[in-house]
């Protein structure tokens, strides 16, 4: 991947629902991680549930982060789905 980008990975169900388990994304200034989020949603289909009811939970470089957390070029952004159980 090239040096101006953000890697997006995707887990369990979400994985699986999206078929895919990664892609990338161009980095810009001021991104973050809800806008990674809303713009995936946007494509519709199985997308939209990344901004569902439940939201999805973030990681940014292997650290859990929240949707206004900054991303760069070179991070790693991975997308969870919520956790449920009780």
């Amino acid at each position: 991947m090239s040096d101006n980008t953000i890697t997006v990975r995707f887990f369990a169900r979400l994985r699986e629902e999206l078929k895919t388990e990664h892609l990338a994304v161009d980095a810009r200034p001021g991104l973050t991680a809800g806008d990674v989020l809303t713009e995936l949603a946007a494509r519709g289909g199985p997308w939209g549930q990344l901004q569902g009811d439940q939201p999805v939970m973030i990681a940014i470089n292997q650290a859990m982060a929240k949707p206004g957390s900054a991303v760069t070029a070179g991070d790693e952004l991975a997308f969870f789905p919520p956790v449920t159980g009780g």
